[in-house]
């Protein structure tokens, strides 16, 4: 079978495992398996692995343990793994519509969170290295946009909204998982391509705040654009499993049109995994509950959007 994957948090995994062919939820490996498989890579400059100079330093001063590398660099140390990748023929790095053609595993690198950008201006530097895809926040604020667990939803910002028309007129996809409600409706509003949540549930099957409501599936909807249903645990239901996921897909589906359903398993992102979803080889167990749903979900409805927005 055919796979797109909206979210896996290689880049930052990438630090302390070997994603080629160890880590357990997913790998290369297994990755290559499939019959033709493109995976967004993700880029997670947030939070790097904690060294002891900087766990001396959150006692000593009473803050939070953050790495001392700063999120720029973080967030080139992660796209040097994805180009080393490419260069050891590993995987093919999708730049263009026409790259999701190529044989072999094939990533979209993707940025998830903007509190590492200096300015919106600094898209036009991470499109030449390869970027196609930006997520606006992640579990916080920036200053481009609020998160879905901000305490004052603000939305977009002015510098978010140069964000979404400098990601437009790039051929940039816009990510709105993590965001709040009034920043998915403002960049929905704003966009003039197709928007997608990578890795997101219903509220109306389970209420979370990092769900997505009904007015914010239906504005991604009018976009064009598609959810992402994830594996992440608190998001799915009170005993999560893999016919929870299924039953957010079923939402999404069957109210707001199966042109519009995706999945982003989160996969390297998240600590634990509902059963029945262990790792990427259970793809094809969701495939069979699926059933004739499956190849849309799987494939060609977030290729239909990446076709659409890395046109050129």
């Amino acid at each position: 079978m055919k796979l797109i994957d909206l979210h896996e948090d290689m880049g930052v995994t990438s630090q302390r495992a070997d994603i080629i062919s160890s880590t357990e939820q997913s790998n290369l490996r297994e990755i290559s398996r499939f019959e033709d498989a493109v995976i967004f890579g993700v880029c997670f400059p947030h939070i790097s692995v904690v060294n002891d100079r900087a766990e001396e330093l959150s006692k000593q001063y009473g803050h939070p343990a953050r790495s001392t590398v700063p999120l720029w660099d973080d967030l080139m140390e992660q796209l040097k793994f994805y180009k080393y990748l490419e260069r050891k023929g590993l995987v093919s790095i999708v730049k263009n519509h026409s790259d999701i053609m190529k044989q072999g595993t094939k990533l979209l690198l993707s940025l998830e969170g903007t509190d590492c950008l200096r300015d919106p201006f600094d898209l036009y530097l991470l499109h030449d290295l390869g970027l196609r895809a930006v997520g606006l926040t992640w579990n916080y604020d920036t200053k481009f946009a609020a998160a879905a667990m901000s305490r004052k939803d603000y939305g977009l910002t002015g510098s978010g909204v140069e964000l979404i028309e400098i990601a437009n007129s790039n051929n940039m996809i816009v990510d709105v998982a993590h965001a709040s409600r009034n920043t998915i409706i403002d960049t929905c509003s704003l966009s003039r391509k197709p928007v997608i949540s990578s890795h997101g549930n219903a509220k109306g099957v389970f209420n979370h705040v990092r769900n997505l409501d009904d007015e914010s599936i239906g504005a991604i909807v009018k976009t064009g654009g598609v959810v992402g249903i994830t594996g992440i645990m608190s998001t799915l239901g009170k005993e999560p499993s893999i016919d929870d996921m299924v039953k957010h897909m079923l939402y999404v589906g069957d109210n707001f049109g199966w042109d519009h359903v995706a999945l982003g398993t989160d996969f390297l992102g998240i600590d634990d995994t509902p059963r029945g979803f262990e790792s990427i080889s259970k793809v094809k167990d969701l495939a069979e509950k699926l059933g004739d749903r499956a190849d849309q979900v799987m494939w060609q409805n977030p290729l239909r959007v990446i076709s659409q927005v890395l046109h050129e």
